[in-house]
């Protein structure tokens, strides 16, 4: 990323203030990036935007004479709101030989990420809001992000769900179905329900896990574990999403619960999912990186660092979530990142942990996928989409669209200036998070994050790989507000997934 003029420092700062001697110029600005294509809310535009106190101050044309202590020039670059990962898990507390906040975080701004949502599934679990301020406290002055939380529940105490305000979540995990690092699944109907109805009381929106555990215990009844990595995907096959997709709907249907089903996997969920919302119920889902990058083919070469829950389906499937991404029908993109150690992933077919991390390779993955489908579409209205489903969405379904999700005045100067025509590759020294492998080890990416910028403050820079200051915020939340449905026979919904708060 170059600068106008003056040395370059990590932050991007000038040895003396630019422009602060011109006539007329007023005060300067904190910060100035010059002349990109910015990512607003009406559509991409070059421009310049100032910064000042950690928010956004003026958008100006390109061209602008806005002087400046600090002025990047992102000319030829793409300036997206800085990413919005709501499904992350970063281990804290409890199991941080996989990973931990400093180097989850590291890893997401190495992707352009700027906050997180981080799930609850940790030792002890985050059921109780009244932890959330004490997990705060474990992660403040460790991360690089800013951060909120999804409230787990607990299948023996879900009237906790009626005590929790908005400071702590605006949002609880359901787990349908559970594996390693998921052991506190929700199996009853009648409880089920009834958590259904206490967060549509309460307020606050439901993420799911959405695969049926019985039927998955029904087939391992019937046949041993898998013998090899190739027979995991049977042994938890669509028909587990399938089936919880139609109790989901049954129950949104009867609740009025809003409802955000996460790591869709198959075409038959997104095709069910697609189909509530535009009926008017307030469904939305999430695709992740990973099931629109691999399918059951590449189990063969990548063993267990793709085995995942829910499973990598088939090509077709894979095919069937681009639809959803280009169609606007899904809601959001996440990473579940869920990073393991390479020795527990060593482990045989039967034991292997599922998870991967993803949060760095989340943008590049996505984009990459964009341009190698749709070559001939325009570069802007890629970069657009995926700004909308990697920040404006999360932002205003998680009670963070008043200050994130957009580069619009007021707003948190969070921002990644990024280069859609850099290819390039990760190797394993690259790799941030902790467990210190990809499943994207040698792939030849599009589009890359060059410079991330949270609260107006250079937190990666990708051409000197410095990070910055770990002074993310635990962030406030506004109360949950309900979905805009999808337009009637799916299409592309409003640019507020969720209402502006």
């Amino acid at each position: 990323m170059a600068v106008l003029s003056g040395p370059r420092h990590l932050d991007g700062s000038l040895g003396a203030a630019a422009g602060s001697d011109q006539p007329g110029s007023g005060e300067p600005a904190d910060l100035v990036i010059a002349n990109g294509r910015l990512v607003l809310p009406t559509g991409v535009v070059e421009a310049s935007v100032a910064v000042r106190a950690g928010r956004i101050e003026r958008i100006q044309p390109a061209g602008s004479n806005l002087p400046a202590r600090r002025l990047l020039d992102a000319r030829g670059r793409h300036v997206m709101p800085g990413l919005i990962d709501s499904h992350v898990h970063f281990r804290t507390p409890g199991l941080t030989h996989k990973e931990d906040w400093r180097h989850g975080s590291r890893a997401a701004v190495a992707g352009g990420v700027t906050t997180v949502i981080d799930m609850p599934n940790t030792v002890p679990p985050l059921f109780d809001p009244a932890r959330a301020a004490a997990k705060a406290a474990l992660i403040e002055g460790s991360s690089l992000v800013d951060f909120r939380f999804h409230l787990g529940v607990d299948p023996q105490r879900p009237d906790l769900l009626d005590t929790v305000t908005p400071r702590e979540a605006v949002s609880a995990k359901v787990f349908m179905a559970g594996h390693h690092t998921a052991p506190h699944v929700v199996r009853d109907a009648a409880q089920l329900e009834r958590i259904f109805r206490i967060a549509a009381r309460s307020g606050l929106r439901l993420v799911l896990h959405a695969e049926d555990d019985r039927v998955f215990a029904l087939l391992d009844r019937w046949r041993p574990g898998p013998s090899s990595y190739a027979d995991y995907e049977p042994m938890r096959p669509r028909s587990g999403g399938i089936v919880a997709a139609a109790t989901v709907i049954d129950l949104v249907e009867r609740a009025g619960t809003a409802t955000h089903v996460l790591h869709v996997s198959s075409a038959e969920e997104a095709d069910l999912y697609a189909a509530a919302a535009a009926s008017g119920l307030p469904i939305t889902f999430e695709v992740t990186g990973h099931h629109l990058s691999f399918s059951d083919h590449d189990m063969l070469r990548l063993g267990s660092r793709i085995r995942l829950s829910p499973a990598i389906r088939q090509p077709a499937d894979r095919e069937r979530l681009w639809t959803a991404v280009f169609s606007g029908q899904a809601g959001t993109l996440g990473s579940d990142h869920a990073p393991h150690l390479q020795a527990e992933k060593c482990r045989p077919p039967a034991e292997a942990p599922p998870g991967l991390p993803g949060i760095q390779e989340l943008a590049s993955a996505v984009f990459t996928g964009m341009r190698r489908r749709r070559p001939d579409q325009p570069v802007d209205e890629q970069v657009a989409l995926l700004a909308r489903l990697g920040a404006t969405a999360p932002a205003d379904l998680f009670g963070l669209g008043g200050r994130k999700g957009r580069i619009e005045v007021g707003g948190d100067a969070d921002f990644v200036i990024f280069d859609s025509r850099a290819t390039w590759s990760l190797g394993a020294s690259r790799v941030q998070s902790k467990c210190g492998w990809s499943a994207y080890e040698g792939w030849l990416f599009t589009g890359r994050a060059d410079l991330t910028i949270r609260a107006g403050e250079v937190v990666h820079d990708a051409a000197t790989g410095e990070f910055g200051a770990p002074s993310g915020r635990w962030l406030a939340a506004e109360p949950m507000a309900g979905p805009v449905p999808v337009p009637a026979g799916g299409g592309r919904p409003p640019d507020r997934v969720g209402v502006r708060r």
